[in-house]
């Protein structure tokens, strides 16, 4: 058969032109179309990014066409949230020590671990013409009108202006529209009771509540007795600020949403301080934050990319690192058929069964932050809820002890829970509860491998445009990858070890892999956390012997930062209450 694109991918946004960027730069061969149904640039909602994105704007190759753009450095992000009304600080860098480098900057040493915050309408215009760069046709301002399709495949699309295209691949990334979705029928599933109203608008002149180096800030996330407030600047100028409420409240209180956005303004000190020489702009836009995932992400020859795929709520701004990870996984699905290197379907389980599961963990993820603002009111039981999914059978109390643990394993070998690590996790609950945290191994001397009754199974891990399939443990619906540190730790624990072996192990691949400090620094922690979490989650065996060294106890994670701002002082000390 002729076909007019090897790839068809519905929608232009940072999905798309992953998508597009990354086939075409490890396929320079591929005929690849990007339809966009708007002309960029535009505004769009999701402006805060995490660090997870900057790898892959680097594999792209256009980390440094957005770093060229200025938009502020995130180091991470000023939270009032949870058991008090005191600021708290989750840091990217270890004690949010930033060093004030001059800009533009490159993607090396303390970059790799920051992220950006964006005006969305020149970031999204940056990746889209970078993946013109690339080679990939882009049509803007071209609706798709109709999908045309044959039981599960789709055989072309019909363009607004009447004309149709084809391809061997098509990829849906058009968002909430979801056009390939709606056509092959594929339904939606809401896991979760939270559904809220995000209202929003942009500010020219705001004052930073925080500046870090050269460039450098945190969001601001700000809860109210009735949902909660962002605070993205967005360069020197503009800034995002947003309202999230439930509808509910939202249909109760017969408002416009303009009436309402505006009354919260004015009852926040923090953002009233901010906003004393700043101008809004004149249209307020609202949108539905309702978190959902598709029931299915594959059919034979089409995919699902980012909120086409799934949506999760945005307290922890993981909105985008789904869309850019979930769209890397397509690309490199596609370029793995292509090759005839794996079973197809496999390649699509791969994708379906991830993401879905990723997606669906920020969603339990946001529920569970939620309960730390006393939206909910029994934690324990949203905790069982999350471990369930984990296909751990426990009670609500045991649920959320489990949690605490940061035990959480994915097929890509991850150890966090929505980009949290383990081991700040553990920093983050005890903020929201007030009690201690406590770490499985700590205090503990011997560690050992438990596979017992584990089935032996596959995983994808992608690097460099290529699928390499490694092995994995399944046990009553858990899974163990043997990939990344988490891998590395769990070969490392076939015979039990001690903490002390531990260590000099670790020294000895850094001195044979010539690791710098701060390499050598990195792969610790991922150690530690990947240690805490095999035990917490059943697949390692922990024990004391008497005068053996002892795992310490750790002050949060090792390269994530949970910590009182210090700059509550200061915002005590200048907050001014809003006139009447």
């Amino acid at each position: 058969m002729s076909f007019d694109f090897d790839v068809a991918i519905v929608g232009g946004g940072p999905a798309g032109s992953t998508v597009g960027t990354l086939l075409a730069k490890y396929n320079p061969e591929l005929k690849i179309l990007i339809l966009e149904r708007e002309a960029f640039p535009r505004d769009h909602v999701g402006e805060s990014q995490l660090p997870l994105i900057s790898r892959i704007l680097d594999e792209m190759g256009v980390w440094d066409k957005v770093e060229a753009a200025g938009f502020p450095i995130k180091i991470g992000a000023t939270y009032r949230w949870g058991c008090t009304d005191d600021l708290w600080d989750f840091e990217f860098l270890p004690d949010g020590k930033f060093d004030p480098a001059p800009r533009p900057g490159t993607y090396t040493g303390q970059r790799q671990s920051t992220a950006f915050q964006v005006d969305r309408a020149i970031f999204d215009k940056i990746l889209l013409d970078h993946a013109a760069s690339m080679g990939c046709t882009v049509r803007e301002s071209t609706a798709v009108r109709k999908v045309l399709r044959e039981g599960d495949r789709v055989e072309g699309l019909v363009l607004d202006d009447g004309s149709q295209v084809t391809a061997r691949y098509y990829v849906d990334a058009s968002g909430t529209s979801g056009i390939v979705r709606r056509a092959m029928g594929v339904g939606v599933d809401y896991p979760t009771n939270l559904q809220n109203i995000a209202i929003w608008n942009y500010w020219n002149n705001a004052e930073w509540a925080t500046h870090i180096g050269v460039g450098g800030t945190r969001i601001q996330i700000l809860a109210l007795k009735v949902g909660w407030f962002w605070f993205i600047p967005l360069g020197p100028v503009r800034t995002s600020i947003g309202l999230v409420i439930p509808a509910r409240y939202y249909k109760e209180q017969g408002k416009r949403p303009d009436e309402l956005y505006d009354e919260a303004m004015r009852s926040d000190p923090i953002l009233s301080k901010l906003l004393r020489n700043a101008t809004a702009e004149p249209t307020v836009r609202t949108t539905r934050d309702w978190s959902n995932v598709s029931e299915r992400l594959t059919g034979e020859n089409w995919f699902l990319a980012g909120e086409s795929a799934g949506f999760a709520d945005p307290i922890l701004s993981a909105g985008m690192s789904l869309a850019h990870s979930g769209a890397r996984e397509v690309a490199y699905a596609i370029l793995s058929m292509d090759r005839g290197e794996f079973e197809p379907e496999w390649l699509r389980s791969q994708y379906c069964v991830n993401h879905r599961g990723h997606i669906r963990q920020h969603i339990r993820f946001a529920d569970f932050w939620y309960t730390g603002q006393g939206e909910f009111s029994e934690l324990g039981v949203h905790a069982q809820g999350i471990a369930r999914d984990a296909g751990l059978k426990l009670t609500a109390a045991e649920a959320w002890q489990w949690l605490g643990q940061g035990g959480f394993i994915d097929s890509s070998g991850s150890t966090d829970i929505g980009f949290f690590g383990s081991l700040a996790t553990k920093e983050l609950i005890s903020s929201f509860t007030g009690d201690e945290p406590y770490h499985e191994i700590e205090g503990k001397t011997h560690f050992k491998l438990d596979a017992e009754g584990a089935e032996k199974d596959w995983v994808a891990e992608l690097f460099e445009g290529r699928i390499t399939r490694h092995r994995a443990y399944r046990r009553g619906g858990k899974i163990l990858p043997l990939v990344k540190s988490l891998g590395w730790v769990a070969r490392f624990l076939l015979e039990e070890r001690s903490f002390r072996e531990l260590k000099e192990a670790v020294k000895g691949q850094a001195a044979a892999n010539s690791m710098s400090q701060a390499q050598y620094h990195f792969f610790w922690s991922q150690c530690i956390k990947s240690l805490e979490t095999l035990v917490s989650y059943g697949w390692a065996q922990a024990r004391i012997e008497p005068g053996a060294e002892a795992c310490p106890r750790f002050q949060g994670d090792l390269s994530q930062m949970i910590h009182p701002n210090r700059d509550v002082a200061l915002f005590a000390a200048e907050a001014e209450q809003p006139k009447a």
